[in-house]
């Protein structure tokens, strides 16, 4: 039988940078309500929002932190990192994740959320996805919910936002 490790404890002041990523999108309109942060060893490496509108369906948050972690750290293997998301990773974010080897994934507000709010999603959960594949990456939801979900509620409001 294989130890339960114990289960990583949120850092609200990740969580804060990625919400206030995402709010960036609150003005200029150019991606969904979504930021992501991550971490290594207590330290911010990277944070984006998400950029779709800018003509790239794969540029969600947790791909464009991926992508400028790796470049920071110089490496594809993000081992020791966590990865802070406003909304539950959806199912090709959570593979890229996987793959990333990022070892934590702690979220806001989740699928469903997305889902209600008009955003055309894959509803498999992260802990689906987990299961599925035999992933060892360790879920925290609900991390900051209400404020995550405050993003929604704002993204809603937005007279110039485009669902995709």
């Amino acid at each position: 039988m294989t130890p339960t490790l114990p289960m990583p404890s949120p850092e609200p002041r990740f969580m804060i940078k990625a919400i206030r990523e995402a709010r960036k999108n609150l003005v200029r309109a150019d991606g969904g309500p979504f930021g992501a942060c991550i971490v290594k060893d207590g330290r911010v490496v990277a944070v984006a929002r998400n950029t779709v509108l800018k003509n790239d369906a794969t540029c969600h948050a947790e791909v464009n932190a991926i992508r400028k972690a790796s470049k920071k750290l110089g490496t594809h293997d993000l081992g020791g990192c966590e990865i802070y998301s406003t909304t539950e990773p959806c199912p090709m974010c959570f593979g890229a994740i996987h793959w990333a080897r990022i070892g934590a994934v702690y979220y806001g507000t989740d699928i469903r959320d997305a889902a209600r709010s008009g955003f055309h999603e894959l509803r498999i959960s992260n802990a689906q996805m987990k299961a599925l594949g035999r992933s060892n990456v360790r879920l925290v939801p609900a991390v900051l919910r209400e404020e995550c979900l405050d993003l929604f509620r704002a993204w809603t409001a937005l007279p110039t936002r485009r669902l995709y």
